[in-house]
């Protein structure tokens, strides 16, 4: 997708706030432009026989476990690899609850909780020296003090059951707001701002409406209106999907990946980056502080971000590269969206706010469901 791929560069002062101002005797990871496994001239490290890698589970889970355990393997055929699925949050929290005694090596989450777990000093810090496919990431998607590196990307929006949308005369969302027109009463279902996709939809509506993460109330305000539209709130993707393929909602707020991979398997879904912009969630790869395995640990990072797993990422589940490489066409322009229109979230901000969000959210916006 080589989606304007040279753009990813442009595309995002992403992360305003995220920015910062296996062999058993195999090499550390490739120089630059040099199969990995293979020294590139570096000083050559023994690579630990073990590694234990945590990210999200479903497709991605299917991809790391299928594919790209597979190909790092045939650079690294003695390192056993581990995979332990779970969202963001869960994730974030287990390192931290091992912070003594860690029993995960990398990590692979979003960004916003990846900033997270960087307030707690859960993560080391990387170099180009570890990681020379470092290099290759554009300084707008470098992580605050380089204690991660991004290694995909993808635009948060809405989605809609275009089928359904035609049958009952719905309207086609453009905007955030358009989520609190009465025609939409009933048609939506959406996640609570515990998950990221309904907090990023709560900062995206006090954006539409004056406000920022800096200024919610606008955002709390939308959402009462939404809340009552619906009959609950979902606790998770899969509900979501659920709810969009048995037609009880024709609208939800997630991801542009999310929704061109469920598109893949015959739900009718389209999606819209609103007028407003929205914003970019990234997928950060980090290694955990006091990891057992950290000579693995860099290797297995820096083949994430070879063109080979980068390409697997957007050809298989529609995740923007965090590098400059060529994709085919039509997967280019699937993943295209108005690079102009990103919104750059304070992630301090957000994780310094959440919690209190979270508890106002179930006091004053959760109780209106269903009525």
């Amino acid at each position: 997708m080589k989606k304007q791929a040279l753009s990813v560069l442009s595309i995002l002062a992403l992360t305003g706030s995220l920015l910062a101002g296996c062999g058993s005797s195999a090499g550390q990871p490739a120089a630059s432009g040099q199969p990995a496994g293979k020294g590139g001239g570096q000083a050559q490290a023994q690579l630990e026989d073990t590694l234990v890698v945590a990210g999200n589970g479903a497709t991605v889970e299917q991809l790391m476990k299928d594919e790209i355990f597979k190909k790092f393997n045939e650079k690294y055929p003695n390192v056993k690899l581990t995979y332990v699925s779970g969202v963001s949050t869960e994730i974030v929290a287990k390192v931290k609850a091992q912070k003594n005694a860690p029993q995960i090596d990398v990590t692979i989450v979003e960004g916003g909780e990846q900033e997270k777990g960087r307030q707690e000093g859960l993560w080391e810090a990387l170099s180009e020296t570890d990681i020379p496919n470092m290099k290759n990431v554009p300084q707008d998607l470098r992580v605050a003090e380089n204690s991660g590196v991004t290694v995909n990307f993808t635009p948060m929006g809405i989605s809609y059951n275009a089928e359904l949308v035609k049958e009952k005369g719905l309207p086609v969302p453009k905007s955030w707001n358009d989520l609190t027109r009465p025609e939409v009463k009933g048609y939506i279902t959406m996640t609570d701002v515990a998950s990221n996709f309904g907090r990023s939809t709560m900062i995206m509506l006090a954006y539409a409406n004056g406000g920022s993460e800096k200024n919610i109330e606008p955002g709390f305000e939308k959402m009462k209106t939404i809340a009552s539209y619906m009959p609950t709130f979902a606790k998770s993707a899969a509900q979501l999907q659920q709810n969009l393929q048995n037609k009880s909602a024709a609208y939800t707020t997630w991801t542009m990946a999310r929704s061109l991979t469920q598109k893949e398997t015959g739900l009718p879904l389209e999606f819209v980056f609103p007028e407003e912009g929205g914003n970019i969630v990234p997928n950060v790869a980090t290694l955990v502080k006091g990891a057992k395995h950290p000579n693995a640990a860099k290797a297995f990072i820096d083949f994430l971000l070879s063109d080979e797993v980068q390409i697997m990422y957007a050809t298989k589940l529609y995740y923007n590269p965090a590098t400059a490489v060529k994709l085919p066409e039509d997967v280019a322009k699937q993943l295209e969206f108005d690079r102009s229109k990103v919104v750059n979230f304070d992630y301090d901000t957000i994780s310094k706010e959440t919690s209190a969000w979270l508890d106002r959210f179930n006091k004053e916006i959760a109780p209106l469901t269903g009525k």
